[in-house]
């Protein structure tokens, strides 16, 4: 699945809904145009794949894009639990045999491990205690070092592939301006740190300091962090695999408080129909719900070509579920940001607008993946 590229319908990648599974040994060649350039992801829609490291950042250049910027990194987040005496797939069997374990809101631990995993911003913040959250694949111990000089203005491209855990960002001594998410420009912002959810994107730039800084992904109402290393000062001393930058308490933007820029934004017209999404969930036997049912059993949101949709997400939970819509950019009512994945907080209700110019079947889900295959899943499914 080519996430966020507002594709053709045959090409999005989804088992049972474009497309038949490939089959072992066999072969299937996606052949598109991307439409829109920014910052991507591709992973698998097949089971909890994703959770076993199967994606990769594609970045889609913008030939009038005027740079302004010295250095261009890619950061890809995630949490790692594959090959450390369990599987995703046990993880996922062990959630549902318990019932869930804090399923309604992250209230413990996975399998009982015993960790409360609630944050302040985000309420119930996972189902699952990770052993390790990467950085570009490596764990804190063994950081990834992005080497700069004093002075670069250095842009990056902030990816979050994870499967159950969102990420507070910040790189020590340094204030971020976010520029893009999910690859539209947004009127810039100055933060001292990011909440990423799964699937988002967001691109930041920053002016480098002079020394070694510790890049910090705090695994957000868990315990844990990924880090990488932006040197500058080839004689300073590296930051510790525990470094907590005084910026990870500072000012923190999520995707729901930015504005678009100008070029971003959907043109003013009316809406011709709205969609409630009632996000819901139940410990019983692990199961996530859309409106009362879980995938394939829920009802799919049905909409014409033309047509001004508004979806009216309405979290009925105690913990935050980002909500992905395929082969669509939405905007976030009121002159919000322009995105694809989107948190929604606990018991809260967010509206947003898209316009249905791309005919097809296309997944709408939560991007906890756990979720997602437990039954949070949709279609946004094109009529004549």
């Amino acid at each position: 699945h080519w996430h966020g590229i507002a594709l053709r319908n045959d090409m999005d990648g989804v088992p049972g809904i474009t497309q038949k599974p490939i089959d072992p040994g066999a072969g299937f060649t996606y052949d598109f145009t991307a439409p829109d350039p920014g910052t991507y992801f591709y992973h698998p829609h097949s089971g909890l794949q994703i959770d076993r490291g199967l994606y990769g950042v594609l970045v889609v250049d913008d030939p009038h894009e005027p740079g302004r910027y010295d250095q261009e990194w890619i950061v890809v987040l995630d949490d790692w639990i594959d090959g450390t005496g369990t599987t995703p797939d046990e993880v996922l069997t062990k959630l549902q045999a318990t019932n869930g374990s804090g399923g309604m809101g992250g209230m413990s631990g996975m399998g009982g491990m015993g960790e409360t995993m609630q944050s302040s911003l985000l309420g119930g913040a996972g189902d699952i205690a990770y052993p390790h959250y990467l950085v570009n694949g490596r764990i804190p111990t063994s950081p990834v070092t992005l080497t700069g000089r004093p002075g670069q203005r250095v842009r990056i491209r902030i990816v979050n592939a994870g499967s159950d855990t969102a990420f507070r960002v910040a790189l020590g001594g340094h204030r971020m301006t976010i520029t893009h998410a999910d690859g539209y420009p947004v009127q810039p912002a100055v933060t001292d740190a990011l909440l990423i959810g799964m699937g988002e994107r967001f691109d930041v730039t920053v002016t480098l300091a002079d020394g070694a800084f510790p890049l910090v992904a705090s695994a957000e109402g868990k315990n844990g962090q990924g880090m990488a290393v932006v040197r500058t000062s080839p004689a300073a001393a590296a930051p510790p695999a525990t470094a907590a930058p005084s910026q990870l308490t500072g000012r923190v933007l999520l995707g729901t408080d930015l504005l678009a820029a100008a070029p971003s934004r959907l043109p003013d017209r009316a809406v011709d129909t709205t969609h409630d999404l009632a996000l819901g969930g139940s410990m019983a036997g692990y199961r996530w719900t859309l409106n009362g049912k879980s995938f394939p059993d829920t009802a799919p949101l049905e909409v014409r070509q033309g047509q001004r949709v508004r979806l009216r997400f309405q979290n009925q939970t105690m913990m935050f579920h980002p909500m992905h819509v395929h082969g669509h950019t939405f905007a976030l009512t009121a002159g919000g940001a322009r995105k694809d994945t989107v948190i929604v907080r606990p018991m809260q209700q967010l509206e947003v607008d898209l316009q249905a110019d791309n005919p097809g079947q296309w997944a709408t889900h939560c991007h906890n993946i756990y979720h997602a295959e437990a039954g949070m899943m949709t279609t946004l499914s094109y009529r004549e």
